[in-house]
């Protein structure tokens, strides 16, 4: 499948929800579907769609459509659904925990490893089976397995500091839901902040905008 490289954000932006749908068809019975008919479940418009799936290679055939579970696995590969990455989380707060207790990583290919937290009422006891060690142990558990992503569910003060010790003991992503924009100068890590004030405040808008249709806003 011939995939081109320079995909802009918006459209990497939407292949979880692509994902997400079809998985959401093929569990509804749905085994073909057309464009038209993906883009009107999804609000987006047929030729959004087609343009999308085309960044990745040809999908589909006019006139056929899709086969649900076939473009559900294709997307999945350009995900990296199967390539078996693993996680580890830092932080075991109220969030960490509630991530870790019901977030099934599993479902999207990611096998969640160890926790780690420097309080001692939880380290070296499990959350959903997760084992939990001292952060002390970090870079000890990092050298001798191999993790792909880092969760920081750390209070803000020690959000940058945990992120330098993800990136400098060789951890490619960073996921981030402390609320505080880390920067991070290595080329090889990326950083996908989780912000839910920003999805709180967008549904903010989107309820002014309905209450007040009158107004403009530049």
């Amino acid at each position: 499948m011939k995939r081109n490289t320079k995909v802009s954000t918006a459209v990497i932006r939407r292949l979880p929800r692509y994902y997400r749908h079809l998985s959401e068809l093929q569990e509804a019975g749905v085994v073909r579907i057309s464009s038209s008919a993906l883009g009107k479940s999804m609000g987006l418009t047929a030729s959004q769609i087609r343009q999308d799936l085309f960044c990745f290679g040809g999908f589909g055939q006019q006139g056929y459509g899709y086969k649900v579970d076939l473009l559900k696995e294709e997307v999945g590969e350009i995900l990296g659904i199967g390539r078996g990455h693993t996680l580890v989380v830092l932080g075991t707060g109220n969030l960490g925990r509630a991530i870790i207790q019901n977030f099934r990583f599993s479902s999207i290919g990611f096998q969640l490893l160890a926790a780690f937290d420097i309080s001692p009422a939880v380290v070296g006891t499990r959350i959903a089976g997760v084992p939990i060690y001292h952060a002390d142990q970090l870079e000890s558990f990092l050298a001798a397995n191999r993790v792909d992503v880092g969760m920081l569910t750390v209070p803000i003060a020690a959000a940058q500091r945990m992120g330098d010790r993800l990136a400098n003991a060789g951890v490619k992503g960073i996921w981030n839901f402390t609320n505080y924009e880390i920067t991070c100068p290595r080329e090889d890590v990326v950083v996908e902040s989780v912000h839910f004030s920003d999805s709180l405040l967008a549904l903010s808008y989107m309820i002014s905008q309905r209450e007040n249709p009158e107004e403009e806003y530049q």
